[in-house]
């Protein structure tokens, strides 16, 4: 039986029924990869050898009585995350000797849980950018379309999810780091709210792993179903235990409804910044029919809801001036000289970038209390409404840029040309006010790309759309393999 992309819920109760031991499964996953990978350039770090010693242990553990929530299943850990014994690079050619000695919090935890490693997924250099390639590893390929990008920073965790190598992946979400990777390659990737899952040992090389809470960036589980995101954000959720206490647990409110019928839905598909390409207007809409069609309560506006060009400033503010705090002086310099020669009445997102690179804690302070009326804006939202659906990128997938100036790229939607970045703005409308959002397929573009949205819910209130999202894959289904992952393991 071929098992490579079959869900880790499916392989935990294989598993538990003694159909399937973990070895085979990790063999035949190591056999995947080793057939497959070549043309996606997914796993950057393979750690075969300790996964199969994994394994052993995990069939042993299980021969014994033992039953955790992960107990045998493969997965794979984004390269960003410190494992023990493996490079964590960022993808900083500078750093390609850098070897932690402890694993990060999240590799601890889906360890205990008992989950076998493969190894590690590519990123881009310094996990900046909607694509993942960087001169250590190379480029990670879009499994369905190889000239096109897996997107980013997540990008190695979502092509190897979709070929099916391992059941799970645990990755990143800054700039929609998650959910533009799932979108792009049509997997399933949930976006916890702010602060939720622990993150020490997701550090950028040779910061030490400190027990830190990071704005705007959370870690986040992937998945080829929407049911194994709830599983494995159960095993990721919970603060540091250096500062919250080992014995400190979770209780996250339930989701606020079981059935379809009684959702109330915020549906949006247009941005006053950037225009939705067709594709993804055609994903939103056939989402939107789906929850329309079972009974949901569907509204296409609200006054209620906050200001959506307001909210994408506020964003790249606060993403911009984070990214170059740590930049040298002489290029914080250029930057202060480019920033004063703006005028006045340049209020485009390009402008609002460049002068956050060079914000006073002033100017951040400001910000960041603009950041708390939004906040207090989407809890009067979410009082009328369980979920907003919206687009994650304005396009699928796009062919590979890797012209190294990022802030001189182009977008092409639908034939017009956009500033790279700007497509940022619907992966921070859940990100600036740090609310949990799942990314979920909607079908596929006209030339066969996969095409995801986002839903969006209530802080701390992740099982939300997490249940939307299950309800959603029983009406449209989910993820489908692309044509080369879909053929078996024992093809030449």
């Amino acid at each position: 039986m071929e098992w490579n992309l079959r869900s880790a819920e499916e392989l935990a109760a294989a598993l538990r029924a003694g159909e399937v031991t973990s070895v085979e499964l990790t063999d035949e996953a190591i056999a995947r990869i080793e057939r497959d990978d070549k043309a996606i350039n997914a796993i950057c770090v393979p750690d075969f050898d300790r996964a199969r010693a994994a394994a052993r242990g995990a069939d042993r553990a299980r021969a014994c009585g033992e039953d955790r929530p992960l107990l045998g299943v493969p997965v794979t850990v984004k390269e960003c995350y410190d494992v023990a014994g493996l490079p964590t690079t960022w993808g900083m050619p500078h750093h390609r000797d850098h070897v932690p000695a402890e694993d990060a919090v999240q590799v601890s935890r889906i360890k205990a849980a008992g989950a076998v490693v493969l190894g590690k997924t590519n990123v881009p250099l310094g996990l900046q950018d909607i694509q993942s390639f960087n001169e250590i590893h190379g480029t990670t390929n879009n499994p369905w379309d190889h000239d096109r990008t897996s997107g980013g920073s997540s990008g190695g965790s979502a092509a190897a999810l979709a070929s099916g190598f391992g059941a799970l992946s645990i990755g990143s979400d800054l700039a929609g780091s998650l959910r533009t990777p799932a979108h792009f390659c049509g997997v399933y990737a949930h976006k916890p709210t702010l602060g939720l899952a622990a993150t020490r040992g997701m550090v950028a090389p040779p910061a030490q792993a400190l027990p830190v809470d990071l704005d705007l960036a959370v870690v986040g589980p992937m998945a080829r179903t929407a049911r194994d995101l709830a599983l494995l954000l159960d095993v990721m959720a919970g603060p540091d235990p250096l500062t919250h206490g080992i014995a400190y647990d979770v209780a996250l409110p339930p989701a606020r409804h079981e059935r379809l019928a009684d959702f109330r839905v915020l549906v949006l598909d247009e941005h006053p910044l950037i225009p939705t390409g067709a594709a993804v207007r055609a994903g939103v809409h056939r989402v939107a029919d789906a929850l329309a069609d079972g009974g949901a309560r569907v509204e296409r506006r609200s006054p209620l809801l906050p200001d959506l060009t307001d909210a994408a400033t506020l964003y790249m503010q606060l993403l911009f001036s984070g990214t170059v705090a740590r930049f040298p002086t002489e290029a914080y310099e250029q930057l202060q000289v480019l920033a004063a020669a703006l005028g006045a009445d340049d209020r485009g997102l390009d402008a609002a970038r460049l002068r956050a690179m060079v914000f006073s804690h002033r100017d951040w302070l400001e910000v960041n209390n603009r950041r708390e009326l939004h906040r207090h804006r989407w809890r009067q939202l979410f009082t009328e409404f369980d979920a907003v659906v919206c687009p994650i990128t304005p396009t699928p997938a796009f062919p590979h840029d890797h012209s190294p100036d990022l802030l001189q790229r182009r977008i092409d939607i639908d034939g017009a040309e956009h500033p790279y970045f700007d497509q940022l703005v619907w992966a921070g409308l859940a990100t600036m006010p740090g609310l949990p959002a799942t990314a979920v397929p909607a079908g596929r573009s006209p030339e066969g790309l996969p095409v995801g949205v986002q839903l969006i819910g209530p802080m701390f209130e992740d099982r939300t759309p997490l249940r939307l999202a299950e309800l959603l894959e029983q009406r449209i289904g989910g993820f489908r393999a692309p044509e080369q992952a879909a053929l078996p393991s024992t093809a030449d």
